[in-house]
């Protein structure tokens, strides 16, 4: 996982389009190569999303076979930045309380 993670993160680090991050931990990119990287890199998929404010998406994506996880915040001016990555995600079923 960390190798991915860090491939990754090389990846968008080395690009010359990338966004200024705020946090030195933080990475970003356009949003389109950023969901391509994490498709085809890390074979994730997008779990779900929210607002976090009007200008701004939070994203949840989950490699598939390894449960790692990636929050990733996504901008209304294109740019995406993953902001949290971890692993062992745990789907939660819903159902009748």
């Amino acid at each position: 996982m960390i190798t991915r993670l860090v491939a990754l993160l090389t990846a968008c680090i080395a690009l010359p389009t990338l966004a200024d991050a705020q946090m030195s931990d933080v990475s970003c990119d356009d949003s389109a190569r950023m969901a391509s990287m994490l498709t085809e890199v890390l074979n994730a998929e997008r779990q779900g999303t929210g607002l976090r404010d009007p200008d701004t998406m939070l994203e949840v994506w989950v490699a598939q076979g390894n449960g790692d996880w990636m929050i990733v915040q996504t901008y209304a001016n294109g740019t995406s930045c993953i902001v949290a990555i971890g692993e062992h995600w745990e789907a939660v079923q819903t159902g009748p309380a």
